[in-house]
């Protein structure tokens, strides 16, 4: 959306050094890859000043730049805060488009519902999703200004790590509907409790404007229980529990994904998605929730869902020219999620070996031992053939192997993802899956790109 610096200027309560008529391109945070006409925001993270480049964005030809100082002789909106800024200005332009926003929120599978609902979505009106996993106070609201006219329906992602940041992004979004995945063990560094986490994410169901629908999984009792406080529309989605729109039927296709049917009203339908694992089947319920929300025809949803390939190092399976397959679930982890996997492993048929390279699961506060423990005990009724933990408290994952009696010449416990690479690219042979897991700051990507290195992949 093509705003005069007047116009932004207003928005933002900045005062304007230079001529209102120019019109922003496009807008950024990041010097590095402004493009000519857009506006720069030196917004302050943690790690840098955004201030500290204003000069090398006018010189790549920004329209102006919005700064907390004075900036003499340059095109620029001055204001008390840059990150405030592009806040108000993404919920200003949230409002010039009158589009319904959609919020997505969880403790897991986040950015993989939301894939799936825009691409539902997708199949009959012009759809603005966030980028990748922009969730957060700077991502949410360059998602927002990405918006066009044309634009009908927005699917936006909202991760939270504390109390009030939901609610925050609500309030700069203010989405009409909400989805909410899931309450997990994870940020409990952060929190008291996991109902704590439950409150945080309720929060979207809070900031919902008219005319206020929430998708809740009804398999999650935290999930299940913030309908009793929401006076909005309710729609319920599950595998397990009763639901308006209630799998039928389990078929696990393996590494090629799962057949399943949904029953909602008097229909029932039958779906293949290609993505791994049980858990993925939730996540298209809740995109098939909003669909038909939405009359989506039930046709065009199995068409979408179907066409849907997991996301880099989110389930991504990877086969190599040697006879092993990779599935590459690195991005992030979390007990539950790194359970299920297991458990989706220990399934899996026409496998010589499985083994599991589990990396630590951070931010889960005092009680990170002994889930980590738990995990390697469900590793150990898996039937693999190598569970390997990775950094810090992963060494927990392989004692809970251990205790649960699982041989210690099945058990290996490494430093960091380079050793786990080192290691899987001596042990690794024609005949087996790999799945690697692990918290985000584990970095164990780095162990897929040692067996990139060291071996063929057949996927780009």
């Amino acid at each position: 959306m093509h705003l005069s610096l007047e116009e932004i200027a207003k928005a933002v309560g900045g005062a304007l050094n230079g001529a209102g008529s120019v019109k922003a391109r496009g807008y950024s945070i990041d010097s590095r890859t402004l493009n000519a006409g857009d506006l720069f925001f030196a917004v302050k993270g943690p790690r840098f000043d955004g201030h500290e480049f204003v000069g090398q964005a006018l010189q790549r030809g920004a329209a102006a730049v919005v700064v907390e100082r004075e900036a003499q002789g340059v095109p620029a909106i001055r204001v008390e805060s840059t990150i405030v800024a592009l806040q108000l200005l993404a919920r200003d332009v949230r409002r010039r488009s009158g589009m319904t926003i959609i919020g997505v929120t969880g403790s897991a599978g986040k950015t993989t519902t939301k894939e799936m609902i825009a691409a539902v979505l997708g199949k009959q009106f012009t759809v603005l999703r966030s980028v990748g996993n922009l969730n957060n106070e700077f991502g949410l609201p360059l998602c927002l200004l990405r918006a066009e006219p044309y634009h009908s329906i927005g699917v936006l992602e909202m991760g939270m790590s504390a109390r009030g940041e939901i609610r925050k992004l609500a309030s700069i979004a203010e989405p009409n509907e909400g989805v909410i995945t899931n309450v997990n063990p994870v940020h409990l560094e952060f929190f008291k409790s996991v109902d704590e986490i439950a409150e945080a994410k309720a929060e979207l169901l809070d900031g919902l404007c008219e005319p206020r629908v929430g998708y809740l999984n009804n398999d999650d009792s935290r999930v299940r229980a913030m309908a009793r406080k929401f006076n909005g529309k309710i729609v319920t989605y599950g595998i397990k529990s009763v639901a308006s729109f209630k799998v039928q039927q389990i078929q696990d296709l393996g590494i090629d994904g799962t057949a399943f049917t949904v029953h909602h009203g008097r229909r029932n339908v039958n779906f293949v998605l290609p993505l791994p694992g049980q858990h993925n089947v939730s996540n298209a319920l809740a995109a098939i929730s909003v669909g038909v929300t939405h009359d989506v025809s039930w046709e065009k949803i199995a068409e979408a869902l179907a066409e849907m390939k997991p996301e880099k190092m989110r389930g991504q399976i990877v086969k190599f020219r040697e006879g092993f397959v990779v599935v590459d679930d690195s991005y992030n982890s979390n007990p539950r999620a790194l359970t299920e996997m297991i458990r989706f492993i220990g399934r899996l048929q026409g496998f010589q070996r499985k083994i599991v390279v589990a990396g630590e699961m951070l931010e889960l506060g005092a009680g990170s031992a002994e889930m980590h423990r738990a995990c390697g005990r469900e590793a150990a009724r898996a039937g693999l053939a190598l569970i390997v933990g990775v950094q810090g408290v992963a060494r927990e994952i392989v004692e809970g192997a251990a205790e649960a009696g699982i041989d210690r010449s099945r058990l290996a416990f490494v430093q960091d993802s380079v050793q786990a690479g080192d290691l899987l690219a001596r042990t690794v042979r024609k005949g087996d899956v790999v799945l690697l897991k692990g918290s985000r700051g584990v970095k164990l990507d780095h162990a897929m790109n040692t067996l990139r290195a060291n071996f063929t992949s057949l996927e780009p």
